[in-house]
């Protein structure tokens, strides 16, 4: 089986760039809830990829994967 660092850290640097993203722009164009939602779905996708490494099962490793999918969807839009 192929390590999974590699895709943890483009996760970890996806991260990274959004909160970068978000700390940019200016203190008067922010919408706070906005941007903590988008910093929350963000992080959230690495968290579940490395979560999932300590699956149960491999139906536990599968759910955890479709959560960071949603994360990332959410993310997206």
């Amino acid at each position: 089986m192929q390590s999974m660092e590699p895709f943890q850290e483009r996760c970890l640097d996806f991260s990274a760039n959004i909160i970068e993203v978000i700390y940019q722009i200016p203190e008067h164009r922010r919408s706070v809830a906005r941007l903590r939602q988008l910093e929350k779905s963000a992080t959230s996708i690495g968290a579940n990829i490395a979560e999932s490494q300590s699956a149960q099962s491999r139906l536990d490793f599968i759910s955890k994967f479709e959560i960071a999918l949603k994360e990332a969807r959410e993310t997206n839009y």
